[in-house]
């Protein structure tokens, strides 16, 4: 729901406020997952795991009001912004949702709609990118990469400076996508964030196959591409949303929004499936070439859809310079 209310408060028609409101979000995230991590950490190294769980759950429980207030806070100071999207039926339909009697058929008919306005966007190739990027489960930050390092004996220090840069080089790149949406518009900035992520991985995998990440300058070459890669990859995390924001209906904003989270989920928990299967370290670079191919289909798939757009995509985006400029 954050994306609709993002761009309630920022507008569809100020692609510059409405990059600069996804970035900041995404900026805050990222700060406070680190944070709250790295506080986490602390609280584990000096008491016991079920006291940290017990603040860990205070916390939260003291936060819910405070945000409940902070949103009443922000519709209130933006003239009601977040109730222009309601309608005379929400009511009815809400409590339709709720009927425990009529939960499953309820879910099915939900998800069979979700699918159908999914499948039916302006900006479904767009969106699909975002659920293709998120196959990469090899050749990112996380259990896997982590895993396969502390097999090859790398050294804890390489491996914590690794995550520690892949969060660094995630909160640079919300600072980046803004600026670059501001300077070539958001559909090239697009995909000048699928090219360089896919561009990087490339790099990465040839150094992962050379057969050369037991010595110590290739594997930081391979750590090294991999964290450059996270640039484009939160890029077109910011960019992305905004274009789907763009695209999509305010009326049909959390509809398709929540259901290209859905299937992002279920890409990412297939990939998983496969790891586990695949669990032998040997297996890895059959993992790291299936996280290449998606995110290089990604921006194929973009790039071609740049390159022959419909009009009502040009209709969409008329202000983006990308258009202007073919117009031209």
């Amino acid at each position: 729901m954050e994306r609709d209310w993002v761009v309630l408060l920022a507008g569809t028609n100020r692609p510059v406020a409405l990059a600069q409101a996804n970035a900041v979000l995404n900026r805050l995230d990222l700060v406070c997952e680190t944070v709250g991590a790295s506080v986490f950490g602390l609280l584990l190294s000096k008491y016991h795991p079920v006291t940290c769980l017990k603040i860990a759950s205070g916390l939260m429980i003291c936060s819910f009001p405070v945000l409940v207030m902070l949103g009443q806070l922000i519709n209130r100071v933006s003239c009601h912004a977040l109730d222009s999207s309601r309608t005379a039926t929400d009511e009815s339909i809400c409590a339709d949702l709720l009927d425990v009697r009529r939960i499953v058929p309820n879910s099915l008919r939900a998800i069979k709609h979700g699918w159908n306005e999914y499948k039916q966007q302006t900006v479904l190739p767009a969106s699909a990118a975002t659920v293709f990027l998120n196959f990469n489960v090899a050749l990112a930050p996380g259990a896997i990469m982590t895993a396969l390092l502390m097999h090859r004996g790398t050294s804890p220090s390489i491996v914590g400076a690794f995550s520690g840069l892949c969060s660094i080089m995630g909160l640079v790149a919300t600072f980046i996508s803004s600026s670059l949406v501001k300077r070539v518009g958001i559909l090239k900035a697009g995909a000048a964030g699928l090219i360089f992520q896919a561009s990087l991985l490339s790099i990465a995998l040839t150094v992962y196959w050379a057969g050369s990440i037991s010595q110590t300058t290739p594997l930081l070459i391979f750590l090294a591409s991999i964290a450059l890669s996270r640039l484009g990859h939160m890029s077109y995390d910011v960019v992305g949303t905004q274009i789907v924001q763009t695209g999509v209906p305010a009326s049909k904003a959390n509809l398709i929004g929540g259901m290209e989270v859905s299937i992002a989920s279920l890409a990412e928990l297939v990939m998983l499936a496969m790891a586990i299967i695949a669990n032998d370290v040997s297996h890895f670079g059959f993992l790291a070439i299936l996280s290449v191919s998606s995110v290089a289909g990604a921006a194929w798939m973009f790039c071609r859809w740049l390159t022959n757009p419909t009009d009502e995509q040009r209709e969409l985006f008329m202000v983006d310079p990308l258009y202007q400029v073919q117009a031209i």
